[in-house]
């Protein structure tokens, strides 16, 4: 096998392992990742695109995996959910071709998918009658808190893992 075959092949194996760890974690707090608050630890693995814009694929299937198998509006989740990911991983993966600092990145990346909590709050409104600001300030919050945490988390798992070199 050529070494760039090699390399895809590595490739896969590693989104594949992205997704299922996105997949098992948010299994275990399932009814706090699709409540009004969105407290899905899960989401902490979004940082991974700061190391990598790689585990863009491993990222985006866990969330449509996760959302198919725990969603209880899978239909929603499926278009929201997953659209949500897209938007605030896209933004990131552009924005960091001009930052340099992986701390920097992780900052704009918390941002970002806080802010685009804005389609959870407008998927809650449409699908329960949330009121629409209020419902993006508590899902902004959960996604904040999660993204926060886990920055440090990312940063000193990445000291011995190196996620930049893995996929």
């Amino acid at each position: 096998m050529s070494h760039g075959a090699q390399s895809n092949v590595q490739g896969i194996v590693v989104n594949g392992i992205v997704a299922a760890l996105y997949i098992a974690v948010s299994a275990v707090i399932a009814p706090f990742g699709f409540s009004q608050i969105q407290f899905r630890v899960s989401e902490m693995f979004n940082h991974l695109v700061v190391f990598n814009k790689k585990y863009f694929f491993g990222i985006i299937l866990g969330v449509f995996l996760t959302n198919l198998f725990f969603s209880p509006m899978k239909a929603y989740d499926l278009i929201f959910g997953v659209g949500q990911s897209l938007l605030a991983l896209g933004i990131t993966i552009v924005c960091a071709r001009f930052i340099k600092g992986i701390w920097t990145r992780m900052i704009v990346n918390t941002v970002v998918f806080t802010f685009t909590m804005f389609l959870i709050a407008l998927e809650l409104h449409l699908a329960f009658g949330l009121p629409f600001l209020f419902t993006w300030l508590t899902t902004a919050v959960g996604e904040f808190a999660v993204m926060a945490v886990g920055m440090p988390i990312m940063y000193y798992i990445n000291k011995s893992v190196r996620f930049d070199k893995i996929v």
